[in-house]
């Protein structure tokens, strides 16, 4: 009976372990920032206290390097989602010579390892003339590289399965081409954007490698914690982790509450038509 009941629930159990030992190092960054240490040296829970949250910038560097980092994700991210939704709806709507040949090539950035792409970039900007001009213009250029081929990648996924009869019915319906895309395209695709968007914020802000090849004396908040991190890291820094994960999870309950409330929309209407069919026969 045990036996049979462990195989029936083996898989439910094998996820739930999966999802205790991915959120563990979640819980302890939540778990630190109430943590008030006796000595920064040491990384261990010492006692609770609401000191870290009500004194965010206890350290002016910290929330300044964290303020640069939005800042160049959040600029990261408009351009990079622009241009690479532009260059997924070339790939996947129009045919041109070295279509093939861009394909591949956009996912070599992906592919290649981040030491190489940061030393490649910091070779450019050198051969350049701006070697000794390093930033948070040759940052924000860097973060872009890397985020183009993530969104055109997201982009493309979801344009592929986009259902051309939808388009199709909207121009039999008089609709002109720049109605279709903006009330049937777009609004179809958006979810890919957006998905691609937050992957590019994401990656732009948790980028390390790259930005400290590139970064001269720029410090970002992935730097500010690896420098501060060789003589103690201040528990603020896992406040901030906190909040960037709760805001992670409002964005996804957010998303999947608006999709619930989109099928109840859309289920609505038929159930009605239904009814009214089977009222008239």
């Amino acid at each position: 009976m045990t036996g049979r009941w462990i195989r029936d629930h083996l898989v439910l159990m094998l996820g739930l372990l999966v999802l205790a030992y991915t959120f563990i190092p979640i819980a302890v960054v939540v778990l630190m920032s109430f943590n008030a240490p006796q000595s920064r040296l040491i990384y261990r829970f010492d006692g609770f206290t609401m000191h870290n949250w009500l004194n965010p910038c206890e350290d002016p560097s910290m929330c300044q390097a964290l303020g640069r980092s939005i800042e160049i994700g959040l600029a990261a991210t408009i351009v990079a989602t622009i241009l690479g939704t532009l260059a997924a709806f070339a790939l996947v709507r129009h045919d041109f010579a070295g279509r093939s040949a861009s394909n591949l090539l956009i996912f070599l950035p992906m592919a290649s390892p981040e030491i190489v792409m940061g030393s490649s970039l910091l070779a450019l900007f050198v051969a350049s003339g701006l070697g000794g001009q390093l930033g948070f213009w040759t940052i924000l250029v860097a973060h872009i590289m890397f985020c183009l081929s993530f969104v055109v990648v997201t982009v493309r996924a979801r344009l592929a399965g986009l259902d051309d009869n939808l388009e199709q019915a909207a121009m039999d319906l008089y609709a002109t081409p720049s109605q279709t895309f903006w009330r049937v395209t777009f609004p179809l695709v958006f979810p890919g954007i957006l998905g691609a968007a937050l992957l590019s914020f994401s990656l732009s802000f948790d980028d390390f490698i790259i930005t400290n090849l590139n970064a001269g004396n720029t410090t970002t908040f992935p730097m500010y914690v690896w420098g501060v991190a060789q003589r103690g890291v201040p528990m603020q820094v896992n406040v901030v982790g906190t909040v960037m994960f709760l805001i992670s999870i409002a964005i996804v309950l957010a998303g999947e509450l608006r999709n619930r409330q989109r099928a109840k929309g859309l289920t609505a209407p038929t159930v009605a038509e239904d009814l009214a069919v089977q009222r008239a026969s």
